[in-house]
Order: C-alpha cells, then structure tokens, then sequence
C-alpha cells in the first residue's frame, strides 16, 4: 500500500459545540488533522469521546462550530462546510461512501437495488448501466448469488458487506465508516477488515471510527481521541509510536 504525501482530508482547528439545557457541551477542541491518499485511517476512542462527532466533521453530516475542513487534492479541494445543503448532498453523493454499524439497507429493495441507490441519489443513474455497477460490486463482496434477495433474507455478516458495496456504487475516493463491524462476530469482522485492506490496496482511503484499540495494527495510521482532544496531547500514533503531528 502506497499513500500520497499530498493530504486529501485536512481538519483546520475544527472545534464543534452544542448547545444542551445544562449549559454549552464542546464537543470537539480545536482538532487539527490531516489524512493522506491511500490511508487506512483509525479514529479510536472510548463511547462519547468525540470520535462520531470527528467522522460527521469530515461527512458533512453536521456543522463545524468554527474551524474548516477540506477534502480533495490540493489546489481542487472542497471547503465542505461553505457548501449548502443541497451543494453538500451532491458532493457527498459523489465523494464519500458511508458504511454504518447498523447497515442501513432498505429492507423492500433487493441487495442490488440497495446498491443502486445511491447512484439516483446523486444523479449518475442509468438503469443497464447501474444495474451491472451494482452485479459488480455484489460480486467484490462475494455475494453476487444473493442479488434478488431482500436484505431479510441474508445474515448481519452479509449485509454489511451489501453496505460496503452501497459505499462504493458512485466509486467514490473515501470510504468512511462508523463501528462498521461493532455488531459482527471476530470471524466476520475479520472477513470485512480483508476487503477494506483489498480497496486501500486499490487505491481508496479509509477512515473508520472504532471503540476497539485492539485493531490499531490493522490501521495504516490512527489517532485516539478522548474528551473532545486528540491524545497524547495533539500527537498522533502510528503502528505503536507516538509521533508529533
């Protein structure tokens, strides 16, 4: 696996801040990050230590309350956080693949509609065209037999890997994905690390969140994050060694 020395995902003094009944919560604190191309990237830390809220920075998913956030390479990157809604809707469509915990299929399409989807979302369907993207991409995780089945019909294992497919309809650069195997047997989990390794290998970037610090080693690189703060005190580990960021 090779990776760029040139960052695809640069995290500017992000900070984020909610407002609760009991006073202001921050819940990330001046987070300043860079991912590079061809990355498997671990975001580790413990329930509520702001890992979630790091991945919905880099998603778009929610709003930074100060600090920027840029995808892409540099001289073509996105300022995700000035795009509106719809702009962010549209760029995620076509940059971003999302993989969760929880799988997401929508239980009265068919697996290889599932993975259509995402292509109507972001207006890059063509129907005979997306159909085989889709065979395709079945056929990558290895469940090429099961396209006519509803979600239903197959195992949490086998719909994971469904999702992760899903993930890669619109063959976007980045993959990120939340507790993608918090729900999965050792066995299983092991299965879904292989194919993510396999599509670093391939040239895509990663970025998982996981409670687990058992699985640095799969990781490229990771960082681990507690109470809002990227730790040890604003370095990052990587394969077991503390370096300065």
């Amino acid at each position: 696996m090779s990776t760029s020395s040139e960052p695809l995902i640069r995290l500017q003094h992000v900070k984020k801040i909610y407002e609760t009944a009991a006073g202001d919560f921050t819940a990330l604190k001046d987070i300043s990050l860079n991912i590079h191309e061809g990355e498997f990237f671990g975001i580790l830390g413990k329930s509520g230590a702001g890992k979630t809220t790091l991945l919905n920075m880099i998603t778009g998913v929610d709003r930074v309350s100060s600090g920027e956030v840029l995808v892409g390479k540099a001289g073509s990157e996105t300022s995700i956080h000035t795009l509106d809604e719809d702009q962010l809707a549209l760029w995620r469509g076509k940059n971003l693949g999302v993989v969760f915990q929880s799988f997401q299929l929508l239980p009265m399409l068919t697996l290889v509609e599932n993975i259509m989807l995402p292509l109507d979302l972001c207006g890059l369907y063509r129907p005979a065209e997306s159909r085989e993207r889709a065979l395709e991409l079945l056929k990558l995780v290895e469940l090429e037999e099961h396209a006519r089945k509803t979600p239903k019909a197959i195992s949490g294992g086998q719909q994971q890997r469904v999702s992760i497919a899903r993930a890669l309809a619109a063959d976007p650069p980045i993959l990120v994905a939340d507790e993608p195997t918090g729900s999965l047997d050792s066995v299983t989990a092991d299965h879904i690390f292989a194919i993510f390794e396999r599509l670093v290998s391939s040239g895509k970037t990663i970025v998982m969140v996981s409670h687990d610090t058992g699985l640095t080693p799969r990781f490229s690189r990771h960082l681990v994050i507690h109470d809002g703060e990227i730790l040890p005190n604003g370095t990052e580990i990587k394969k077991g060694k503390v370096q300065q960021s």
